[in-house]
């Protein structure tokens, strides 16, 4: 692949200003030309498609599409700076953010460590932008934009979680070959792409990234998933997005603190995931430790004590830790299980 590539990289700097240019809006989603991203990562454009085509069981249509004739026209027409080719046999595919992402994954080397930590610290920047400027723009917007947010941040979370496997598969074969390569040398290249901004809790003995704590935990129930929180947000729910079809999810909340959850953000979520079954009940003012019931009343029934809300979790040093001795919380969710529906505020 090496051959392929520029024999001489002129190296882009990525900034606000350049990315607003190359952003398009197409089938409603934020997008990317590939011949952009190739220039940025020191490819041709052909070169560029043959790493993705290598790869394409990771990029979903969400992640990559191939444009239409008349959506490759249309931005033509409007936007005379867009990079096409007009000799190409082929019309162009786009990459959505997330799928920008997964080709973080994809792409390997130093100009592409470097392109992709400057191209997600230029995306929060911009994203930063906006949230410090919110009266500027309208409340539905200011939510999506949230969603959006908190869906990267676990997606990009999966993806580490992918690498650190990945490097220690790599550090195995290494053993072998202490002479030639070490184990730390292996770690610092994978270690290269986690993002200084990711939030870290302990977990199962080992420190893990906290929102990939939480979906693994709820991926794992069968019939139900109970939530005791009093602090709950936005990014409580996007956690719950994933859970498995069917299972019964209550969060037991008062719905306390700063950054409360607002029946917009609610209502929007559900009409994002019609699938997730979810309902909310008060706590009734007694509860401060937080905790997660999966499968409550069951032969699966399992128990995990939280540190920290699920909203905050990994800001702060905090931990999961499951409690194998779950008879004692039956009379406490019985209890709650009584209690009223929670009334978001509008």
């Amino acid at each position: 692949m090496a051959e392929e590539k520029k024999e001489e990289i002129a190296v882009i700097k990525i900034t606000e200003e350049y990315m607003k240019e190359r952003i398009y809006e197409i089938r409603g989603q934020r997008v990317i030309l590939d011949s952009d991203l190739s220039e940025i990562y020191g490819y041709t454009t052909k070169a560029f498609n043959q790493q993705v085509k290598n790869n394409i069981e990771k990029f979903d249509e969400d992640f990559m599409f191939e444009l239409t004739d008349d959506e490759v026209e249309d931005l033509r027409s409007n936007f005379l700076t867009a990079n096409l080719n007009s000799k190409s046999r082929y019309n162009p595919h786009v990459f959505t953010e997330q799928g920008l992402y997964m080709l973080m994954t994809v792409l390997k080397g130093p100009l592409a460590v470097k392109q992709s930590k400057a191209l997600i610290r230029t995306f929060k920047r911009m994203k930063d932008y906006i949230l410090e400027n919110r009266d500027l723009i309208g409340q539905r917007e200011l939510l999506q934009l949230s969603m959006e947010t908190a869906n990267n941040r676990i997606e990009i979370s999966k993806i580490n979680s992918d690498m650190i496997s990945l490097e220690k598969q790599i550090s195995d074969v290494a053993e072998g070959l202490k002479d030639v390569v070490t184990k730390s040398e292996l770690a610092d290249m994978m270690n290269s792409f986690i993002s200084d901004d990711e939030k870290w809790l302990m977990f199962n003995a080992k420190f893990s990234s906290a929102d990939e704590v939480y979906e693994s935990i709820y991926r794992q129930a069968k019939s139900s998933i109970y939530v005791v929180d009093n602090y709950i947000g936005l990014r409580t729910l996007v956690h719950l997005k994933n859970s498995p079809t069917g299972v019964n999810i209550i969060l037991f909340s008062d719905n306390v603190g700063n950054n409360k959850l607002h029946n917009i953000e609610y209502t929007d979520f559900r009409k994002e995931y019609p699938t997730v079954k979810l309902s909310m009940k008060k706590t009734g003012g007694i509860f401060h430790d937080r905790f997660i019931v999966l499968d409550y009343g069951t032969a699966d029934e399992r128990v995990f004590l939280c540190g920290a809300s699920s909203k905050d979790a990994g800001a702060r040093i905090t931990s999961i830790v499951e409690d194998y001795g779950t008879a004692k919380y039956n009379s406490v969710i019985a209890g709650l299980l009584k209690n009223s529906p929670l009334v978001l505020p509008k």
